[in-house]
C-alpha cells in the first residue's frame, strides 16, 4: 500500500518536513508489526508553489503538479501537515488542496498535523484542519499532531503528553485505518466501514 504525505512547509530545513518524517516513520513502524508493506512518498509543497498558481489562474496542472495531485487521491492513507500562518494553515496548503476534486479524498484516512512558534495556535487543528477534510469527506484520526517549538526534544510531563507520544498515537491510528480500508467497496461503503472503524478504536 501506499502512504502520501504532504509537507506545506517553506523553509529548508522546514519543522514542518521534520514532523512529516516522524508521523510516516510511525505508520511505517506500526503497519511493520502486521506484516504490511507500505511505500512512501513526500510531496513538497514549496516545490510546487508556482505551479499551484498557474493551476489555480489557467486551470490546467503541469505534469509534476499532476503527478502530485495524482499520488495524493491514489493513496491508501494520508498526512497533511501545514505551518500555522495567521492562526490557520497556509495559503499554498489550501490552494493546493483546493485543486483535487471534492469526492477524491471520500473515505480516505487521513492524519492532520501542523508546527508552529507557540502552543497558543494548536487549535487549528481543530477549527481549521479537520474541517477542512471533513468536507472533503475524508476519515480523519481521532488525534492531531501540533508540534510547537518547545516540544521537540520534549518527553512531556505529568499532566501532558509529549510530541513523540501523540506521534506514535497518531501514527497508530492512521497505520490501523488504512490496514482495515476495504481493498474494492463502493465509496459510501468504504466511508461506513472506516466510520465504524474509528468508533471502535480505544485509546488510553
Amino acid at each position: 500500500m501506499k502512504l502520501v504525505a504532504v509537507s506545506a512547509g517553506l523553509s529548508t530545513p522546514s519543522s514542518t518536513r521534520l514532523l512529516v518524517d516522524r508521523l510516516a516513520e510511525a505508520v511505517h513502524g506500526e503497519l511493520a508489526t502486521q506484516d504490511l508493506e507500505v511505500e512512501t512518498e513526500i510531496v513538497e509543497l514549496r516545490e510546487l508553489a508556482v505551479a499551484v498558481a498557474n493551476n489555480l489562474v489557467t486551470g490546467f496542472p503541469p505534469p509534476p503538479l499532476a503527478a502530485a495531485i495524482g499520488a495524493v487521491t491514489g493513496a491508501a492513507g494520508l498526512i497533511a501537515v501545514t505551518p500555522v500562518f495567521t492562526a490557520s494553515y497556509s495559503g499554498l496548503f489550501k490552494s493546493f488542496f483546493d485543486l483535487i476534486d471534492p469526492e477524491a479524498l471520500s473515505g480516505k484516512p487521513v492524519l492532520i498535523a501542523a508546527t508552529g512558534g507557540t502552543a497558543r495556535h494548536s487549535l487549528v487543528l481543530e477549527h481549521a484542519l479537520r474541517p477542512l477534510f471533513s468536507y472533503l469527506r475524508a476519515a480523519v484520526v481521532p488525534t492531531a499532531v501540533y508540534a510547537a517549538s518547545e516540544d521537540w526534544g520534549s518527553g512531556g510531563d505529568t499532566y501532558t503528553e509529549g510530541l513523540p507520544a501523540r506521534i506514535r498515537r497518531a501514527g497508530g491510528e492512521l497505520a490501523a485505518l488504512m490496514a482495515a480500508r476495504p481493498s474494492e467497496v463502493a465509496p459510501d461503503d468504504d466511508v461506513t466501514a472506516l466510520e465504524r472503524r474509528l468508533s471502535d478504536l480505544r485509546f488510553d
